[in-house]
């Protein structure tokens, strides 16, 4: 394996030629494992189909469906497509994903642990995905801070970025929010939990996700709470310069797993549009998302 690091984040190592459907049981187990420790792990030199790509997810867990159809693969609907080219004439997908901080389903009760993106067409321009190791993140808090949330819950909502679907272009707003919040109302996760992996604690808050935080008996903490924690992590940080932040770029070939618990991320757009397609597949592995989920 060769190590990812940029900067002081020291997160990722990359593995060049693994055949993934083809390796033995052990093997998968030891990739798992490097996702755990290291956080990233860039699988060098794929060539998967979709089929392959879902087959190989199933390896690592459970695959997780996405539960808004326009993002899925159109024939394939475990896949997760995110992309600004057409097919003959239509859009497969959707554009411009992701651009702003979150962890992936943190606004469902039962998040999943693994993230697998497979970039099919990559641009020329700058491009790739930003990342924050929530877990070094919460080692790195003021005790002031650390002491504030300790036992505290936030409030996650898919609210604010929600992606208004074609067929909502004629319907009400109220209609479209009333559903939202029917479909997928807001959640409260522990501010911060042991990994059930590495046993370190990580800080799950995301910028575009969280936007309540509550004490142990559910009322609300002060509301400039959250904008604190932002700014210490680096979520708050448009220049994308803060230490925490780590750039992960792609090449063809590439497939990249991340911890979904340990890793808030972002999209990290081409200034000019240039055409782009990503698969992703999301996978429940095999520990609960954290310890106690669901009581």
């Amino acid at each position: 394996m060769t190590t990812l690091s940029a900067g002081n984040t020291n997160i990722g190592v990359a593995v060049p030629d693994l055949r993934v459907l083809d390796a033995p049981d052990d093997v998968i187990a030891d990739l798992k494992q490097s996702v755990y420790t290291h956080k990233i792990v860039v699988l060098r030199n794929q060539e998967l189909s979709p089929a392959d790509f879902i087959a190989f997810g199933r390896r690592l867990g459970a695959v997780e469906t996405y539960y808004e159809p326009m993002y899925h693969h159109p024939e394939y609907p475990e896949i997760f497509v995110s992309s600004n080219v057409k097919a003959e004439g239509k859009q497969v997908g959707v554009p411009k994903t992701g651009n702003f901080w979150h962890h992936d389903y943190s606004f469902m009760p039962r998040p999943f642990g693994l993230t697998l993106i497979y970039p099919q067409v990559i641009p020329q321009g700058r491009r790739g995905t930003l990342f924050i190791d929530m877990e070094k993140a919460y080692a790195r808090l003021p005790a002031g801070l650390r002491a504030e949330i300790a036992g505290t819950r936030v409030v996650n909502s898919v609210r604010r970025y929600f992606k208004v679907r074609p067929s909502d272009v004629y319907r009400p707003i109220s209609e479209v929010l009333a559903e939202i919040e029917e479909k997928t109302p807001a959640v409260t996760h522990p501010t911060v939990f042991p990994h059930p992996v590495t046993g370190n604690d990580v800080l799950y808050i995301s910028e575009a996700v969280s936007h309540q935080m509550r004490d142990a008996g559910g009322q609300p903490l002060r509301d400039n709470l959250l904008p604190e924690l932002f700014a210490a992590v680096g979520q708050a940080d448009t220049t994308f310069t803060h230490p925490g932040i780590h750039l992960q770029t792609f090449d063809p070939g590439d497939l990249l797993i991340w911890d979904n618990r340990s890793l808030v991320h972002r999209a990290l757009h081409t200034p000019q549009p240039e055409p782009t397609v990503s698969f992703r597949v999301t996978v429940h592995d095999e520990y609960d998302f954290y310890p106690g989920i669901g009581q």
